[in-house]
């Protein structure tokens, strides 16, 4: 099985990988396939991933380790927001005048921002918020991420119902 993992990763895909990873740790076929493991399951026993990968238990541990310690991966539990007590989520759009990675940095810092990313397009930033209900909503809206050094302007969208969530998109 191993040698089946490591034959399904080109050389090919491998250097576009590299090439598309901004400078950061370059991952080699085992340990993409260990990453794609525990995309499935989190919970994946490190001898059962071995034995997919063609390593010993040690070694899939120390590999995982390493995955850890330089942020390729975390691993966490995900979960749904309304069945512990977020009610509301949003996407709200962000404008900045002037510095947008201090702005990004400052709403980063919020507890109830979960995804803050710099775009190019209409928004500068688009940043997912988790909230308790509709006051909690525009309480950061309006009071905190409004109240940030260089917003200009934020443009709400609200979540009606979370169609799809999951994080399993592989290593491509």
């Amino acid at each position: 099985m191993h040698s089946d993992v490591v034959a399904s990763r080109s050389a090919e895909h491998r250097d576009s990988r590299e090439s598309r990873n901004g400078g950061g740790p370059t991952l080699d076929a085992v340990s993409l396939a260990i990453i794609e493991q525990l995309q499935e399951d989190g919970r994946r026993p490190y001898a059962a991933i071995g034995k997919a990968v063609g390593l010993s238990e040690a070694a899939v541990r120390q590999r995982v380790q390493k995955l850890l310690d330089q942020g390729v991966m975390q691993i966490v539990a995900v979960t749904d927001p309304l069945t512990v007590g977020f009610r509301r989520q949003a996407m709200v759009g962000v404008n900045v005048e002037g510095d947008v990675e201090s702005v990004a940095d400052a709403l980063t810092a919020m507890s109830e921002c979960e995804y803050v990313v710099m775009t190019a397009g209409s928004f500068d930033l688009m940043v997912e918020i988790v909230c308790e209900d509709d006051d909690h909503l525009l309480e950061v809206i309006n009071r905190r991420i409004r109240a940030v050094p260089g917003v200009r302007s934020t443009e709400s969208f609200v979540y009606l119902k979370l169609k799809k969530q999951t994080y399993m998109w592989g290593t491509r």
